[in-house]
C-alpha cells in the first residue's frame, strides 16, 4: 500500500462519514412491514393534531456532524415555535444508514420521519414502507406550490406522493486548487475530458506524493450512471427489468479507465479508499488540500466550508464526442412512515422545515440548492450567503446548459445491483479478472436482479 497515512495522518481527528460520491453509497435495500390501515391512521393523526398533547416525533437522518449540528437547532427552533411537538433524532453517517433503516423497518420500529434517496425511493415504495403525502398536500397542511413539477415527481411513485424533495442536486468535481497548484497544474474547466482528468490526477501524484483523487467511483451506480448517459445511453430499461444498454464495452472501459489511475498512484485502490472511509469526507484527504479532486454533490462546497473554505469546484469531465451526461436530481427527501401516529404532524414539520424562512437561515442550503423558489430567493437576496454556499447557486446557472432529462427513481433491487457492481469492479482493481469478463458478470447479475424484482 502506498504512503496512505502519511497523505492522511493530519485529518485523523475529525469524526468520519461515509466517503462516497455525494454522500451516496452503502447497500442496503428496505426490508418488509406490516403497514397500518390508512382509515385507523388517518383518525389518528387528526385526533393528535386537534389536541395540545405533547407529541414526540422520532427523525432520523444521515450527514456529516456539521449536519447534525444545524439540524438539531432546527429541530429546537420548531418545538420552541410549537411547544407541543418535541423530537428524537437519531442522526448518523451515510455508512450504515440504511442497513439500519432496513431493520428497523423489517420490525416496525422506522422513525416517524425519515431522509431517503432517490436511490432507495421504489424500493420503499414497493414495500408499502412510507405514507402517501398527498392528503396533506390537498388540504393545505404542505404547500408544494413553490416546488418545480418535475422535481416534486421525483417523490411520486405510482399515483402516491411517498417522498417529499428537499432539495435539488447536481453532480459535481469538488478540487483544491492548492493541491494542483502545488503539481503544477491549471484549475479545470467545463470542457475538460477524463482524459485530461486522468492525466491530472496521475500528474497530482507524480509531483507531490499525493492523491489525485479519494472517490470511490464504484460505491453505487451514480457516476457510473453519468458515464453512460454521455454515451447516450441509458442504465436502466425502461421497464426495470434489465439494464438498458447493451454494449457492455462502455462498462470495461469504465472499470479500466479507474484501474490504470490506482495503478500509476492517481486514484486510491480499493484498500487506501476503505481506511479514507473511516476518516469521513470532512477529515479525509481533500479537507487537507492532501488531494486534487472528489466527486460529490453541489453542496460540497458548502458542506466543507467549516473544514476548508477554498475549495472549489467544476463540472465533471466530459466524454470525448459524448453527450452531456449531468441531470438535475432531488438532493434527498423526507419520508414519513407509513406506521407513524402522527402523520399530519409530520408533514406540518417537513413544510416548514422546506418553506420557512427559520429554517432556511439556519440549514443556507447545506442539504443542496433549496427545493422552494421562495427559499431560494430569500437566501440570495438575505446578504447571508458565504462564498461557498454562494457557489453552489451559481453551479446551478453554470451546469443547467448540460443537463439533460432526469431520470425515473432508480429500480426496486437496486442495493443488490449496487453490490453486484462494486464487486466486478473490484474484481478488476485487485487483478482477479479482465475488465471484459468482470463487465459480463455485471450485466448477468445484473438483470437477474432487475427481472426478480421488476
Amino acid at each position: 500500500m502506498r504512503k496512505l497515512f502519511k497523505r492522511t495522518a493530519a485529518a485523523a481527528m475529525a469524526g468520519a462519514m461515509a466517503l462516497s460520491l455525494a454522500a451516496c453509497g452503502g447497500s442496503a435495500g428496505a426490508g418488509t412491514s406490516e403497514s397500518a390501515g390508512s382509515d385507523t391512521a388517518s383518525t389518528t393523526a387528526e385526533s393528535a393534531s386537534s389536541s395540545d398533547e405533547d407529541i414526540t416525533l422520532r427523525i432520523t437522518w444521515w450527514g456529516g456532524q456539521s449536519r447534525h449540528e444545524y439540524t438539531q437547532q432546527i429541530l429546537d427552533k420548531y418545538t420552541e415555535l410549537h411547544p407541543n411537538i418535541h423530537f428524537e433524532a437519531t442522526p448518523s453517517g451515510w455508512d450504515g444508514y440504511f442497513e439500519k433503516l432496513a431493520t428497523d423497518t423489517a420490525t416496525g420500529a422506522m422513525p416517524d420521519i425519515v431522509q431517503m434517496d432517490y436511490l432507495y425511493v421504489s424500493t420503499y415504495a414497493a414495500n408499502n414502507s412510507l405514507a402517501d403525502l398527498t392528503p396533506y398536500m390537498e388540504d393545505g397542511t404542505m404547500d408544494t406550490s413553490t416546488i418545480d413539477a418535475g422535481i416534486l415527481a421525483s417523490g411520486n411513485v405510482d399515483g402516491k406522493q411517498i417522498a417529499m424533495p428537499l432539495s435539488t442536486s447536481l453532480v459535481t468535481v469538488g478540487y483544491s486548487p492548492a493541491c494542483l497548484k502545488a503539481a503544477g497544474l491549471e484549475e479545470p474547466t467545463s470542457d475538460w475530458t477524463w482524459d485530461d482528468f486522468a492525466n491530472m490526477c496521475n500528474t497530482i501524484y507524480e509531483k507531490t506524493g499525493k492523491l489525485g483523487t479519494s472517490t470511490g467511483p464504484v460505491d453505487d451506480t451514480n457516476m457510473f450512471n453519468y458515464w453512460i448517459r454521455q454515451h447516450g445511453e441509458q442504465l436502466f430499461a425502461d421497464d426495470n427489468k434489465s439494464l438498458g444498454f447493451e454494449d457492455d464495452t462502455l462498462t470495461a472501459d469504465y472499470f479500466t479507465m479507474w484501474k490504470d489511475m490506482m495503478d500509476k498512484g492517481g486514484a486510491a485502490d480499493p484498500d487506501e479508499y476503505e481506511q479514507l472511509v473511516t476518516l469521513g469526507i470532512e477529515a479525509g484527504p481533500i479537507a487537507t488540500d492532501e488531494c486534487g479532486f472528489h466527486f460529490n454533490w453541489n453542496n460540497f462546497t458548502s458542506l466543507m466550508a467549516n473544514v476548508n473554505p477554498n475549495l472549489k469546484m467544476a463540472t465533471p469531465p466530459t466524454v470525448e464526442g459524448g453527450v452531456s451526461g449531468l441531470w438535475m436530481k432531488p438532493g434527498m427527501f423526507f419520508s414519513v412512515a407509513e406506521t407513524s401516529q402522527y402523520k399530519e404532524e409530520c408533514a406540518a414539520f417537513i413544510d416548514w422545515f422546506i418553506n420557512s424562512e427559520e429554517a432556511n437561515a439556519i440549514m443556507k442550503g447545506e442539504r443542496g440548492t433549496p427545493v422552494s423558489s421562495t427559499a431560494r430567493e430569500y437566501l440570495v437576496g438575505s446578504g447571508m450567503l458565504n462564498e461557498q454556499q454562494k457557489q453552489m447557486f451559481d453551479y446551478v446557472d453554470i451546469a443547467a446548459p448540460l443537463c439533460g432529462e432526469t431520470p425515473a427513481p432508480d429500480p426496486v433491487g437496486i442495493a443488490e445491483v449496487n453490490q453486484a457492481f462494486k464487486d466486478a469492479a473490484y474484481s478488476v482493481f485487485y487483478g482477479q479478472v479482465s475488465a471484459e469478463e468482470a463487465a459480463a458478470s455485471f450485466r448477468e447479475q445484473a438483470n437477474s436482479i432487475l427481472a426478480t424484482n421488476n
